[in-house]
């Protein structure tokens, strides 16, 4: 009986609100609030487009509107009890985040809001009454809250005009924006809806914009992995190398969670098939030799002893301790015997290369792998003499 009357209650709470917010349309009254509360009526209907374009407008013509929004998204989304009202809340929110520079006026706003309290998306206290299945609804629309809270930070997954350089400043800022984009395909991951929510049109409708958002971000991702295994040998810190590694063995460990995902979505008809952009798969294998790798080379650079020591990494569990420095003195490649002072160059050839066949990789000072790069084809060589593409 409770809960019959709490759903009663919130249906009529909301329909009073959409008759009122149209009375004063027709009345010459018409301001942002009566947008959004006519945008997000509680209704099976998608959002309409008309609404996202007429807030576009008024945010152009007349900036204090920007700030208007930002009050009025908090009151309507955070009082509301029905899943229809909050998904069409977010999915203005949304569009309107897409469709506005990072620069713009109306972000600044939003972070405002959400930095002293008054919009709260993540954590988000929103709780369904509305439905039969209140719990999947709930969860679904908390897991979107909580990735437009991420997406409202700042867009850093958006395509950059030219490729990134060399410098120290820009491998950094590429692990910067490598993390946060795994971040956020996280939280794409977690949108997955369950229950009775995943044959429900409004929610599909969702879907679809957070797919293809997801869609931007890992064709950036992609891009930018392939520049952090190009430069993994050469950073300049241990710690930049950890880093590094770290993200992309996530992203072997990420991208078959997000595969599974997007064959999920192809299943249920989010998007078109031909829409999804082909995952790459990174081999387990790969990212052991890689792990084992990066220990024995900073291992031979410990002789410098301006850096941090591998073992006290993530990366030391796999690594072989190193002995105190000049424990074995280092042999020639080359060995020739003394008495044979005037060797042809056939000679010299012929023991360099029965020697370099025969080379073990207990040799401290000679560290070269070819690792194989799955997002170009091609593979990336540790040794800065040889060329990255193999």
């Amino acid at each position: 009986m409770t809960k019959s009357f709490q759903q009663a209650f919130n249906a009529l709470k909301e329909h009073t609100c959409l008759s009122y917010a149209k009375i004063a349309t027709m009345g010459g009254l018409c301001n942002v609030d009566h947008i959004i509360v006519k945008a997000t009526a509680p209704n099976s209907s998608p959002l309409s487009d008309k609404y996202v374009h007429q807030l576009l407008r008024l945010f152009a013509i007349s900036p204090p509107c920007c700030r208007a929004f930002s009050l009025g998204f908090a009151r309507r989304f955070g009082k509301t009890r029905s899943w229809r009202v909050a998904l069409k809340c977010l999915l203005l929110l949304h569009r309107l985040l897409r469709s506005s520079p990072e620069d713009s006026l109306f972000r600044t706003e939003l972070l405002i809001n959400r930095s002293n309290g008054s919009i709260s998306l993540y954590p988000c206290n929103f709780r369904d009454v509305s439905s039969s299945d209140p719990e999947s609804f709930t969860v679904f629309i908390r897991s979107y809250a909580r990735l437009l809270d991420e997406i409202s930070n700042e867009d850093n997954h958006r395509a950059r005009p030219g490729p990134p350089d060399n410098s120290p400043e820009e491998i950094g800022r590429v692990l910067e924006v490598l993390e946060q984009i795994q971040s956020l395909i996280d939280r794409v991951i977690e949108c997955k809806p369950t229950g009775v929510t995943t044959r429900n049109f409004l929610i599909q409708t969702a879907m679809k914009h957070i797919i293809r958002d997801s869609f931007v971000c890992y064709t950036v991702f992609k891009n930018d992995i392939v520049f952090l295994l190009e430069n993994m040998f050469q950073m300049p810190t241990y710690q930049c190398c950890i880093s590094a590694f770290s993200v992309y063995k996530k992203a072997a460990l990420q991208a078959d969670q997000l595969y599974e995902f997007y064959q999920w979505c192809k299943l249920m008809g989010v998007c078109g098939c031909y829409e999804y952009p082909f995952v790459d798969r990174i081999p387990l294998l790969q990212i052991q030799a890689l792990e084992s790798f990066i220990n024995g080379m900073w291992e031979i650079k410990d002789d410098d002893g301006d850096h941090q020591s591998p073992s006290s990494s993530p990366l030391s569990s796999t690594a072989e301790k190193v002995g105190d420095e000049g424990e074995e003195e280092r042999q020639p490649l080359i060995k020739l015997n003394d008495d044979d002072d005037d060797d042809s160059w056939e000679d010299i050839l012929e023991a360099s290369v029965i020697n370099f066949s025969s080379h073990g990789s207990d040799e401290k000072d000679e560290w070269r792998i070819q690792v194989y790069n799955p997002f170009d084809g091609k593979y990336v060589s540790s040794d800065p003499n040889y060329p990255w593409g193999l």
